[in-house]
């Protein structure tokens, strides 16, 4: 059952699994042997399709994977493929209706989106008006899919392995205060925003989360 299956794109050797699914599979550039129980197929996603079939997991991941996938390629007749737009595609076809995306990617304005020189992709806080809501601007260039946006939110890539934000996956998770600690922790929030100031930050949060649900319509 699609249910029961997740897909980690860009995988590496150990894929991915924020959802917990009983079946994981990963999809990378290179030929690589899995541990056991985990299904990695060999696929280039710039100029290939994603292979496996339509409807097929209830939920894909691609972890500091989009950044690598250029807007535009040759297309070897002397004309141009948009594997970008191509693969957002991809993704929505393998899903579900109901599947879920999670993607962390690093964006701009930040250094970590240009600093990889394979970094050919730089995606900002507007880049998923392509891909959401009821007429996507990718329309014009292709997007034949239907995404509805979740969330969108900045954070370090070390809290961002699983949705969850208490999960074990995180390396960093949020504080938890009780008793005079959380009453401090509200007064220094409080005073902080009186004073028209931000919330103090967790760390540099240089990574764009992208959450998104396939919609079949």
């Amino acid at each position: 059952m699609a249910g029961s299956r997740h897909l980690d794109l860009g995988c590496g050797k150990f894929p991915r699994n924020p959802y917990g699914r009983a079946e994981l599979h990963g999809v990378d550039l290179r030929a690589l042997s899995p541990e056991p129980g985990v299904e990695i197929r060999h696929a280039n996603l710039v100029v290939e399709p994603i292979p496996y079939p339509d409807s097929h997991f209830a939920s894909v991941s691609a972890f500091d994977f989009i950044e690598h996938v250029p807007r535009l390629f040759p297309d070897g007749k002397g004309g141009t493929r948009l594997p970008f737009i191509e693969l957002m595609n991809e993704i929505w076809r393998v899903l579900e209706p109901g599947g879920l995306l999670y993607a962390v990617t690093p964006a701009w304005p930040h250094a970590q989106a240009f600093a990889d020189p394979t970094h050919v992709n730089i995606i900002g806080e507007e880049t998923l008006d392509y891909f959401t809501g009821d007429n996507p601007l990718g329309r014009m260039y292709g997007f034949t899919g239907t995404f509805e946006r979740l969330r969108q939110d900045w954070v370090h890539a070390q809290e961002a392995a699983n949705p969850d934000p208490q999960s074990t996956d995180n390396a960093i998770r949020p504080r938890q205060y009780a008793g005079v600690k959380l009453l401090a922790q509200r007064y220094r929030h409080w005073s902080r925003r009186m004073r028209g100031k931000d919330e103090e930050p967790l760390m540099d949060r240089h990574w764009l989360r992208w959450e998104l649900r396939a919609l079949r319509r």
